[in-house]
């Protein structure tokens, strides 16, 4: 069953095999889990979140169009349901302390600067500079691994426009990193 694909599983599902869809969270809960808690910065709440995105996706499987990517369909539902609470909360949109997920940052190599050594706190803090507008292709890029064009389809934004945020984001991180370059040579 672990090499079924997501549009197999939905299928299935709908055809009754209920017990199936505990398949699709398997897959689904980890990295919606931090892609939730990046955009909230609240553990407990992100789990809400997630779990109210799962309900979401479960109440809606018959509109999913299996000729599109599941992933994808799935990471839009998780995206409308952070907006939802984000604005039912008025949260501050902050960065994320998934330790995961900074580690994994933190391996990211802003092009073309100089090899400035940064520990995870200032990439954390670097990223928190972000508008969420450019965090989040970044995010879904460099941390989930996803494509442009899936990217595109999850925040319902041309792909274009997917890769001018993150061209600007990196121009905005490398303006960040040469001022704290600029800050340590003082």
């Amino acid at each position: 069953m672990e090499k079924t694909s997501d549009s197999d599983l939905v299928g299935k599902i709908l055809s009754g095999n209920i017990s199936l869809y505990s398949k699709i969270v398997e897959r689904y809960q980890n990295p919606l889990l931090r892609y939730v808690s990046f955009l909230t910065n609240k553990s407990g709440d992100s789990e809400d979140v997630v779990q109210e995105t799962f309900i979401k996706v479960y109440k809606n499987l018959r509109k999913y169009n299996p000729k599109l990517k599941f992933s994808s369909w799935i990471y839009r539902i998780a995206h409308n349901e952070a907006v939802n609470y984000i604005k039912k909360k008025k949260l501050v949109l902050v960065d994320h302390q998934d330790e995961m997920a900074v580690n994994k940052i933190s391996n990211f190599k802003i092009p073309e600067t100089s090899n400035i050594q940064m520990d995870k706190i200032q990439v954390e803090q670097m990223l928190n500079k972000l508008p969420l507008k450019y965090k989040e292709p970044v995010e879904l890029y460099y941390i989930e691994g996803y494509s442009y064009s899936e990217i595109s389809d999850i925040l319902r934004i041309p792909i274009g426009t997917v890769g001018v945020r993150i061209k600007r984001a990196i121009a905005l991180l490398k303006n960040q990193k040469l001022k704290i370059k600029y800050q340590n040579d003082k």
